[in-house]
């Protein structure tokens, strides 16, 4: 496309919200077109940019935007729905890191894919991304080896394991040709006799200011190999989640994943 890809943010003033904006202003990639903030936010109708001669201002809907490329959400589940409308509407292609979501908006996703152009995860890391390919293909290459799943947070995170952490191990599962829910160990106390052949262990480590660590351990004889990533900087996320959208834009419908932009790559 010669011409920037016009981006709405759904979810612009949170965490995430915040770390795109920032990348996007002097990106000459993207033009924002929408920044969508929930109902009563202070910043609603205030310029998103400001000293731009002509900024978009902050909005708590979608009845001002107009010819947008691609929209990237990081909200919560009743504003990821609304903006699901939107992209419905308007054959919108929906890049989207909401988690939380209950079985009726998760299954208005799926039959989404159909019409749009869809790329959900719960971690836009890039090098996460990666990790992942690798692990698929380190349980496929060594299949008797034990695995365990290492993942470290801030004091705050309030789930456990994460995300991204189950993530790993439901990939690792898929590719030993079984499921998390029928692997997974997600804690060992006291006598808890020898380790399940087959099994996937979790450890979860919380404290400080660790922005994300994960590592995938594979455990042989004599041997062990570790996957690891460590993030330093929230807004690895947020370059993540760019880089999907510009690969996203013109895509055909469907359920797209962040291992296919790793891939078109190879």
């Amino acid at each position: 496309m010669s011409r920037p890809l016009r981006l709405a943010i759904n979810g612009a003033t949170g965490r995430m919200g915040s770390a795109l904006m920032s990348l996007l202003d002097g990106d000459p990639r993207f033009e924002l077109a929408h920044a969508v903030v929930s109902p009563g936010s202070p910043h609603d109708g205030l310029p998103v940019f400001a000293g731009s001669p002509h900024p978009p201002c902050y909005a708590h809907d979608w009845g001002k935007a107009e010819a947008i490329d691609v929209v990237i959400d990081f909200s919560g589940p009743a504003a990821l729905a609304t903006a699901l409308d939107y992209c419905l509407a308007h054959g919108t292609p929906l890049v989207s890191g909401t988690t939380g979501i209950d079985a009726e908006l998760e299954a208005r996703l799926e039959r989404a894919g159909r019409s749009i152009a869809v790329m959900r995860a719960a971690n836009f890391s890039l090098g996460i991304a990666v990790l992942t390919r690798l692990l698929r293909q380190a349980a496929v290459a060594l299949p008797g080896w034990d695995l365990e799943i290492v993942e470290a947070h801030h004091g705050r995170k309030q789930d456990a394991p994460s995300g991204t952490a189950l993530a790993l191990g439901q990939a690792a599962a898929a590719a030993r040709d079984t499921t998390l829910e029928a692997a997974a160990v997600f804690s060992r106390a006291g006598r808890t006799g020898a380790r399940a052949q087959g099994s996937i262990g979790f450890a979860v480590l919380r404290g400080g200011d660790v922005v994300g660590e994960h590592t995938a351990m594979l455990l042989g004889q004599g041997e062990r190999l570790e996957l690891s990533h460590r993030a330093t900087d929230r807004s690895i996320f947020a370059r993540g989640a760019l880089q999907a959208a510009c690969w996203l834009s013109g895509r055909a419908p469907g359920h797209w994943h962040l291992d296919d932009v790793i891939a078109a790559s190879l």
